[in-house]
Parts: C-alpha cells; sequence; structure tokens
C-alpha cells in the first residue's frame, strides 16, 4: 500500500513539475516545429511559382470558389471543435459527438475537394515534374493535405473512444491535443490560400 501511495506521489509530482501539461508542452513543440517545416515550404513556393515555361501556370489551373469553399468549411471546423471540446470538459457527450462529428465531416470534404483538385489539374497537364510550379503547388498543398488527413484520423479516434463512453471530462485532454493540432493545420491552410491562390493570379 505504502509502496502504491508512493509511486503515485512520484507521479504526480512529475506531471506538475512544468505549469502545463508534459503532453500539452510536447504538442507545442511539434507545432513550433512544423511551423518552421511549413515557412521554408512556402517560401520555396514563392520563389517558383512563376516557374512554369512548359505546362499550365496558377491562372491556367486555379479554381478559386471551389478552393474557398473547401477553405469557409475547413475554418468552420475550428469553431465546431472548440464546441465538442467544452462538450466533452462538461461531459456531455450528446455535445461532444454531434460536434466532433461535424468536424470530421469538415476534414473529409477538404480531404475530398484536395483530392478532386489534384486529379483535376493533373488532367489539366500539370504533373508533379511538369515544372517547378507544379512541384513546389503538390509539395506545399500535399504535405498540408497529410496533416489534414492525420488530424482526421486523430479525431476520429478520440471519437470512437467517446462513442464507447470513454471520455469523461478528467480525459478531455485527449480531445485538446488532437484541436490544438486541428487549430494549426487551419492557421496554416489560413496562410497558404491567399498566398498560393490569390496571389498567384494577380501576378
Amino acid at each position: 500500500m505504502s509502496s502504491t501511495l508512493a509511486h503515485d506521489d512520484a507521479h504526480a509530482a512529475h506531471h506538475t513539475s512544468l505549469p502545463v501539461d508534459n503532453r500539452k508542452l510536447a504538442i507545442w513543440t511539434f507545432i513550433g516545429s512544423e511551423c518552421l517545416f511549413f515557412a521554408t515550404l512556402i517560401s520555396t513556393y514563392l520563389i517558383y511559382k512563376d516557374t512554369h515555361a512548359k505546362g499550365p501556370g496558377p491562372k491556367d489551373i486555379f479554381e478559386v470558389p471551389l478552393v474557398t469553399a473547401g477553405t469557409a468549411v475547413l475554418l468552420f471546423s475550428s469553431f465546431f471543435v472548440v464546441m465538442a471540446l467544452n462538450g466533452a470538459q462538461e461531459g456531455n457527450r450528446k455535445k461532444l459527438l454531434g460536434w466532433l462529428g461535424a468536424t470530421i465531416m469538415c476534414g473529409l470534404f477538404f480531404l475530398g475537394m484536395q483530392v478532386y483538385e489534384f486529379n483535376h489539374f493533373y488532367h489539366l497537364g500539370l504533373g508533379y515534374t511538369t515544372n517547378l510550379f507544379g512541384t513546389s503547388f503538390y509539395t506545399l498543398t500535399g504535405f498540408h493535405g497529410t496533416h489534414v488527413a492525420i488530424g482526421t484520423l486523430w479525431l476520429m479516434t478520440v471519437f470512437k473512444d467517446a462513442l464507447k463512453g470513454r471520455m469523461p471530462p478528467a480525459k478531455a485532454l485527449n480531445l485538446e491535443l488532437a484541436a490544438l493540432y486541428w487549430h494549426f493545420v487551419d492557421v496554416v491552410w489560413i496562410i497558404i490560400f491567399p498566398v498560393v491562390y490569390l496571389m498567384s493570379l494577380r501576378s
């Protein structure tokens, strides 16, 4: 009994040794490194966006209304996941499942839009190696799409736990970590959308 109490005390001391939970600190550190990664990809795109002597360029292929719709859906999903987290913290299972399900649907819609967009661009003649614009565009938006896919799968895992009743208020941090990652993905797209689609059409 005493050894168990000693172990619990040691765990508590480890858990509270920092002003924030260790897992939350880890996700913030990861997000910081990912910011540098995407800053590099965006800079590379800006350098090569006008390099398309062979093959189509931005003005030839971009469909801004479609991407605008996808952007709006992704932005709404940030609000949805906040509401889901609020439901988890309140112990409101119905609210948690409803808003989290809506967030997941937004993620799937965005991924579907990107799959359609890539397929459409390919049929218009823009492959990954067609020109430097194509390479930098597919690399930047493709990596972001991969992050959206990872975030969607993460939220699906949390949804499954909530569906099985394994998401009490004490475990709301599990959703909070996924929500932090999801907000990061949304913020990155807020930067990518004007830089890639809007600025390219004006140049």
